[in-house]
């Protein structure tokens, strides 16, 4: 599974959506989105923006978490 922490490193910074919005010209939309992690879906150009404004690398702002694909099935 893929963990979107874009809100962490926000907050981190103390930056509203507004500025990060400001400094990345990004669409509203788009950045509440990943924010409040429901977005679907990254494009390699929106996260290469957010990387540049936020000073950070991607891997600040996505993480791959293995899953246990056998927890719940306990019988």
């Amino acid at each position: 599974m893929i963990e979107n922490k874009l809100s962490e490193v926000m907050g981190k910074k103390r930056l509203k959506i507004s500025d990060v919005i400001a400094k990345t010209g990004l669409a509203r939309n788009t950045v509440a989105e990943l924010y409040h992690a429901r977005a679907k879906r990254l494009d390699l150009d929106t996260l290469d923006k957010l990387c540049t404004a936020l000073d950070c690398t991607p891997n600040d702002i996505i993480a791959h978490v293995k899953e246990d694909k056998y927890a719940g099935l306990q019988g």
